[in-house]
Formats: structure tokens, C-alpha cells, sequence
């Protein structure tokens, strides 16, 4: 029955946005705004099929039994590397048609979606509260928006996939923006591209996203 629910309450949103995505109503109330909270998958779940995005990362955490404060989340798909106007794109959409706290706005992603999450907070800024980005890195021309914005990169120090070099690199690069940026590096010792994955498995990156809003 469980599981049962869980699907009920993970639906997919196809041909309606630049992305289609899976959106988890479990606790939506439409009486009350919600916050929202974005995953931008990783390279490997790239594609047509939905059901990936439940592979890895807040959905699959969600669907083990974490606990992720109450929210709509929306997890996209992507054919082809993440583009930051699509992704504006699908959350226009779920402001649009949910009853939405625009002030409590998340990002988190892993591998190609830490970069997509660094690109999309970089040319949305507004948009964001807090975001958090693993295993991945940031275009530099964004540092300056992106020293605006509360984020956590993290990072495994044995990672062969995406050196942590790169995150080191777009961290720098926000602090010589803004050397008071709200902006944290954590390199996680012995962390591989795949152990980084247990992150969403943990409290810690929803209680430090959701204590951010736009009204701070």
C-alpha cells in the first residue's frame, strides 16, 4: 500500500514545459503556499523515461523513507545537459498552476546537475533561496550572481569522475566575487562521484536549505 501511495503521489508532468518532470504532491495542501524544491538529476539519468529521475537523489531518498520537509518537488528530465532557461521554465509552470511560496524556492543537484544547479541559480538568482550542489562545479561568469545567493557545495576528495578541483574552482571564484558570500565548500574525505549520492539520504542539506527564504 505504500508503495501504492507513493506513486500516487509522484506525478508526471509530460509536454507542458520545456522539461518534463515528476512532481510530489504527498504534502501539498492547495489552501496553504508551499515551498518547492528542484532536483537536477546527474548525466546518467538522462532521457525519455521518467521513472529515472527515482534512481538516485531526493525522490529516491523520499520513496526509502527520508523525511523531506514538507514541500512540492519537482524532478525534471533531460535529454542533453541541463539549460538554465528550461528549468526556469518548469518552475514558471509549477508557480503557475500550485499554490506556491516564491520566497521559499530550493535547488539541489548532483554531477551535471550540480552545474545545472549552479547555472541556474547564476542567471536566476532572484528566483533562489538556497541551493546546493554536489559533486559538480559552475560556469565562472556567474560567480558574481551566484555570491547573492545561500549555497552549499560539496564535493568527494577522491572523486575521478569530476575532479573537486572544479568545485574548489567556482567557490573561489564566488569569494573573490563576494568575499562575504553565504557560500560553503565541504570536501567530504575518501568521497567518491557515487558515495556522495548518501548526502541525499541525510538531513542536513533540507534543514540548511528550507532555513533560507527570499525574506532574509
Amino acid at each position: 500500500m505504500l508503495i501504492n501511495k507513493v506513486y500516487v503521489q509522484q506525478q508526471a508532468i509530460e509536454g507542458r514545459a520545456a522539461y518534463d518532470f515528476l512532481i510530489d504532491i504527498e504534502n501539498y495542501d492547495e489552501k496553504y503556499t508551499s515551498p518547492v524544491l528542484i532536483f537536477l538529476h546527474g548525466r546518467s539519468l538522462s532521457g525519455r523515461d521518467l521513472n529515472r529521475v527515482k534512481r538516485y537523489g531526493v525522490l529516491y531518498a523520499k520513496n526509502r523513507g527520508v523525511e523531506i520537509p514538507s514541500s512540492l518537488i519537482v524532478a525534471p528530465q533531460t535529454t542533453n545537459g541541463w539549460d538554465p532557461d528550461k528549468v526556469k521554465d518548469v518552475l514558471n509552470y509549477v508557480v503557475r498552476h500550485y499554490n506556491v511560496d516564491e520566497k521559499r524556492i530550493y535547488v539541489c543537484g548532483m554531477s551535471m546537475g550540480a552545474y545545472g544547479t549552479m547555472d541556474f541559480v547564476g542567471k536566476y538568482p532572484q528566483s533562489v533561496a538556497a541551493a546546493v550542489a554536489i559533486c559538480g562545479g559552475g560556469t565562472l561568469k556567474y560567480a558574481q550572481n551566484l555570491s547573492t545567493v545561500p549555497l552549499w557545495i560539496q564535493h568527494g576528495s577522491v572523486d575521478r569522475a569530476v575532479p573537486a578541483s572544479e568545485s574548489k574552482k567556482i567557490y573561489k571564484a564566488i569569494k573573490q566575487a563576494n568575499p562575504q558570500a553565504d557560500v560553503t565548500l565541504t570536501i567530504i574525505p575518501g568521497g567518491t562521484h557515487g558515495s556522495v549520492e548518501r548526502l541525499f539520504h541525510k538531513d542536513d542539506i533540507y534543514e540548511w536549505m528550507f532555513s533560507y527564504s527570499k525574506e532574509e
